[in-house]
This record gives structure tokens, C-alpha cells and sequence, in this order.
């Protein structure tokens, strides 16, 4: 087997569970923390952050990555190292494509809130109401064990359990056993990597379009009762369909007309244009002290059509539009004059929307909140109060903390996002930073 195959066939077997995870855990390094608010009167620096990006790229863990922060609504602070590939000479800056992978699920969370606003639906309402398909769901006795072991659903899937990841669907990157085998062999997967097959990663079957994935979901036992446990999932994808049902538009357009459209996020998309694919990163597999190119830019596997508009992992784009995405969320709703959502729904969106039945030790979650497709603090020093936010597979991360004012984003482009800890560690760097403004400006300032 030679070294591509070898790393390949790794990635393929950790493409799952913790690899997907984008996090926002900051752990207690807000405790006694000096307001952001005076970080940002003194001004703010990120050193820290500045030399772990340049670390990154000299040592060769990266071909390029770029961090951009923001206070308020003012205009983001960028910092960028690198090239959009290795040896390449086209710098990565602010027109740099990034593939978000799950940092589509907030994104479609909150498209699924604006439905919630415009009294279309509502978070407790059965899914089954739009697609009297998943009434009287079945539910595996094991959930790695045999599809005909199964007993009734207790309760109804809800849109507040799609929403929260404890609907009890399975995730091909997440499931094991029977279920798992059967969604790949329905085409119940949404995360595209790659044109190439990947030795050791089972792409499964194609995947159809989005009317015949609900139907076969709904022909296969769920993995959990509802609302028991937390368990990540393509309920995003799921949530797609409803946009489609009730909206009567497919959910890229109604995000364009709703969200990207009004905010002016022009470069952002499930289908990257043909005159795009210069600005559109590398997407590598680490392995054994190097980079694999997986998904070239130039031909990579984004420049097609996906068979839909995929809730969970579909978009890519600029660091930039994802900011104004994330600056909507910190202005409840508001980019400068521009208000796509009310307040109290973004609010909404962002708070801990868990059922109080659902099970979250031992997850990604545990010990936080979780609201529309992110974590959400619950204003404990582990998770600190007023943050949301969640991350990509490709190593991609972006949080706001509206408590303190700011939002950040870390792209950079590897797979399995496990492979180093610049995605789970990135609002440490970003956190640790502002400490250490605020104390020198408080040191530095007379009585």
C-alpha cells in the first residue's frame, strides 16, 4: 500500500464522530475576565493567534489559513498566512473560498427560525405534519444492532428536535452497524469530499434528490426515541426539505431571497461558478508529516451541482460573507439597516433549545447548550454565557459572543478537522488574546 493509499484509507476511517466536530468550548478562561468592551476602547491585537497562523503555515501543517474578527458592526480585523495550495503563489486573502461544511447547519437553522417568525412553524410542531411519512417512525432496540430489532416511536420527531440534533436520526459519519450500512446504501449522506473515490471512505450510493431522501429516511428504523438523546445527525438536511415544503422554494433560493440577497453575501455557494474555482482553497488529507491534496480547487468536487441544497454541509465561500452571517447574528438580526430577522427570533435561535428529556453526557455537547444547529452557552465558565457557534469539517470554526460583543471565524482547509487542534482551540487563541489586551490596558492605565 503506498503512503497516499495509507492516508486515504486513514482519513476514510476517521471521517467520523469527534472529526466533524466544529466547538466553541473556551473551558474557564473567562472567569474574572476584564470586559471585551474595554479590550476594544484600548485596542485590540491578536499576537497570539497571529503567530500560531504563521506557525501553522511555516511548519507546513497548512497551505493557507485566515482568521477574521469582529467587534459590533464594525468592519472585521483579518489575519491570513499562506497560499490557497502548497507551492502555490496566489496568496489566501478575502476572496479565498472556503469549504464550511457543517457551518451550513447554522445557516439553515436560522432559515428554518425565520419560518418560525413568519408563523409557518413552529419549534414543537411534528415533522409529520409536513411529511406524514415520519408518523409512527420506528425505533432500533440497539442502535448498532439489527433493523428488524425495533420498537415504536414514544413521541413524534419534532422541528425543535431537528433543530437540536435529538430527533434520533443517524449520520453515516456517525452510526455504526446495520443503520449505517443502510443509509449509505440509500444515498442518506450530504458531505461531499471529493470527486476521486477515497480508499477506505465509503461514499455510499449516489445521493437522490431531496423529495426521494425524505421518503427513503422515513422507510428506515430511527436510531434513538426522540427528543432521549443527543446524537449529531442530518437533521439539517431534513430541515431543508421543510424550507422546500412550506416555503415552496428549494433551500438555496430561499436562503438568497431571505439572507444572502439582503445581507450582501455575493460569495457564498453550494455550486461554486467555474470563474470561482481560482479562489477556492485546496482541501488536504494530513498524513505522516504531510499534506495530501484531496479536493483541488481547480477541480474540485464543489464545481458540480449537488443533487440538493444540502442543510448540513453544502456551502462554501469567503470568510467574509460567513462574517456578515455572523454579524447578523450578533445584531440580533441587523447588519447595518438591513434586518432580516426579529431580535427575539435570532435570540431565540441562539439559546439553549434542548429538550429538557434529552441525554448529552459523553457527547460533543455535554455540559452546554445547544440551539439552532450550534452550541449555545449556558453561562457557566465552561460554557460561557451569550456564545454560539460551530465549525466545519474541513477545519473550519466561527462563534459570536454577543455578551461581549464580537465574533470570530478560523479558515483553513484539512480533513479529518481533528487532525490538529487549530479548529476545537480557535476561540482560545481568540479569548487568551483579548485577556491579554484588556489587562495591558488596564495596566496601562493612571488612576
Amino acid at each position: 500500500m503506498t503512503a497516499d493509499t495509507n492516508a486515504i484509507s486513514s482519513l476514510g476511517s476517521s471521517f467520523s464522530r469527534r472529526s466533524v466536530l466544529g466547538g466553541i468550548g473556551t473551558g474557564a478562561l473567562l472567569a474574572g475576565m476584564p470586559g471585551v468592551a474595554f479590550a476594544k476602547e484600548m485596542g485590540v491585537s491578536f499576537p497570539g493567534l497571529t503567530k500560531i497562523i504563521n506557525e501553522y503555515v511555516a511548519d507546513k501543517k497548512v497551505a493557507g489559513m485566515l482568521a477574521m474578527i469582529g467587534f459590533g458592526q464594525a468592519e472585521p480585523q483579518v489575519i491570513s498566512a499562506g497560499t490557497l495550495k502548497l507551492g502555490g503563489d496566489k496568496l489566501v486573502d478575502t476572496n479565498t473560498l472556503w469549504r464550511m461544511y457543517s457551518q451550513t447547519k447554522p445557516v439553515t437553522g436560522m432559515a428554518t427560525m425565520m419560518l418560525v417568525e413568519d408563523g409557518l412553524v413552529s419549534l414543537d410542531q411534528p415533522l409529520s405534519d409536513f411529511f406524514p411519512e415520519f408518523a409512527d417512525m420506528q425505533v432500533l432496540v440497539d442502535p448498532e444492532g439489527a433493523l428488524d430489532k425495533v420498537e415504536p416511536a414514544k413521541a413524534p420527531i419534532t422541528i425543535r428536535q431537528l433543530q437540536t440534533h435529538t430527533a434520533g436520526l443517524g449520520y453515516t459519519i456517525i452510526s455504526k452497524g446495520p443503520i449505517q450500512k443502510a443509509y449509505l446504501e440509500a444515498g442518506l449522506t450530504s458531505g461531499r469530499v471529493s470527486r476521486s473515490p477515497l480508499p477506505g471512505f465509503d461514499r455510499g450510493a449516489p445521493t437522490p434528490d431531496i423529495m426521494t431522501f425524505m421518503k427513503r429516511l422515513s422507510e428506515l428504523p430511527l436510531v434513538y426515541q426522540p427528543g432521549t438523546q443527543w446524537s449529531y445527525s442530518l437533521s439539517h438536511d431534513v430541515l431543508s426539505a421543510v424550507i422546500e415544503k412550506v416555503s415552496g422554494k428549494p433551500l438555496d433560493q430561499f436562503l438568497q431571497e431571505r439572507m444572502f440577497g439582503p445581507l450582501g453575501m455575493e460569495s457564498i455557494f453550494y455550486n461554486v461558478p467555474a470563474d470561482r474555482a481560482v479562489d477556492l482553497a485546496d482541501n488536504y488529507a494530513p498524513f505522516a508529516g504531510t499534506l495530501l491534496p484531496i479536493d483541488p480547487g481547480a477541480t474540485s468536487v464543489f464545481l458540480d451541482k449537488p443533487p440538493f441544497a444540502f442543510g448540513s454541509t453544502g456551502l462554501v465561500g469567503t470568510a467574509g460573507d460567513y462574517d456578515k452571517f455572523l454579524q447578523m447574528l450578533l445584531g440580533f438580526g441587523k447588519v447595518g439597516d438591513v434586518q432580516v430577522m426579529k431580535p427575539d427570533t435570532v435570540k431565540l435561535g441562539m439559546s439553549n433549545l434542548l429538550p429538557e428529556t434529552a441525554n448529552t453526557k459523553g457527547t460533543w455537547v455535554a455540559n452546554h447548550g445547544f440551539g439552532v444547529g450550534g452550541r449555545s452557552g449556558l453561562g457557566t465558565a465552561a460554557s460561557p454565557s451569550g456564545t454560539f457557534g460551530w465549525g466545519g469539517a474541513a477545519g473550519t470554526s466561527a462563534f459570536v459572543d454577543t455578551v461581549r460583543g464580537f465574533r470570530a471565524g478560523g479558515y483553513t482547509q484539512y480533513i479529518p478537522s481533528n487532525s490538529y487542534p487549530f479548529q476545537s482551540d480557535f476561540p482560545k487563541y481568540v479569548y487568551a488574546d483579548l485577556i491579554g489586551n484588556a489587562q495591558a490596558g488596564a495596566g496601562n492605565t493612571s488612576p
